[in-house]
């Protein structure tokens, strides 16, 4: 599971990159829990916690960036 210290200490372009992963992981978790394939059911709460806060550090940066002008 991702540390926020850890996500804070990542750029922006490699938040969305991640951003991107994750998505496309929980994606891929939904289909298998949908066909009743899924092995570790826990991982899906994991990627929907790590999703969103990586989009909280993208507001916050946003809105201090904001701030800033």
């Amino acid at each position: 599971m991702a540390k926020i210290e850890d996500l804070r200490q990542k750029s922006d372009d490699q938040l969305a990159e991640e951003l991107t992963t994750l998505k496309r992981e929980q994606f891929n978790l939904r289909f298998q829990a949908a066909t009743n394939q899924l092995e570790a059911p826990a991982r899906i709460r994991e990627v929907r916690r790590t999703i969103a806060k990586i989009k909280t550090l993208q507001t916050e940066r946003s809105r201090s960036a904001e701030a800033k002008v």
